[in-house]
């Protein structure tokens, strides 16, 4: 492993530490994640052969400039073009898989990561179909700024079953979805990445 993959590895042990913060409850995990993320520091030091005290300073200051997050979805048809979703546990409404963007993976390959932990479909990504800006479309109102990135992705195998965190996984035509979660994904945006996908002009919808 060389020092640009041992860098990476720990930017994946910081974010991990840190998402855990995010959403850990329990003072013991919260406690254990803070431990997880100073080594994290302490190993960035050693790499960068600075002080744990700069590295805090540059992650963590006091003013953070703010910059969006980034959301990565697949968007995939079968052989009858009917479009792959998933039941969110959250709201117990569907969306097309992915999440939030990992340290450590590239765009497609969250695409790819996500729609396997959430409907149990194997895919490959074929192209990326639309950057929204959320912010542009009619989406309910929310604290952070998203771009989300939807990626087309071709079914390989698998198997259609529900993630762990999901309350199911199936395809719908257009003409009939089902309950939409709309924090997640619009009416309006299936039928755009569905005609993007049908387009022979392989144009990537920007704003």
């Amino acid at each position: 492993m060389d020092s640009k993959e041992q860098l990476n590895t720990i930017k994946q042990i910081k974010a991990i530490s840190e998402t855990g913060l995010v959403y850990a409850a329990d003072p013991y995990a919260r406690e254990r994640y803070e431990e997880l993320k100073q080594i994290s520091l302490k190993l960035m030091a050693h790499m960068a052969d600075s002080s744990i005290e700069v590295l805090q300073d540059f992650f963590m200051p006091e003013k953070d400039y703010p910059t969006p997050k980034v959301d990565v979805r697949g968007f995939v048809l079968n052989d009858k073009d009917e479009i792959l979703m998933a039941k969110e546990s959250v709201d117990g409404k569907w969306t097309i898989p992915g999440g939030w963007a990992d340290i450590g993976n590239t765009p497609s390959e969250i695409a790819v990561k996500e729609i396997q932990e959430e409907t149990g479909m194997k895919t490959e990504a074929v192209r990326l179909l639309a950057v929204y800006d959320k912010q542009v479309h009619p989406h309910p109102p929310e604290p952070y700024y998203i771009y989300k990135l939807i990626f087309l992705c071709r079914i390989v195998g698998g198997e259609l079953k529900a993630g762990f965190d999901m309350l199911g996984a199936d395809f719908f035509s257009l003409d009939n979805l089902p309950e939409l979660s709309t924090d997640r994904i619009l009416e309006d945006q299936l039928k755009h990445l569905f005609k993007l996908t049908k387009s022979m002009e392989y144009e990537v919808y920007f704003d």
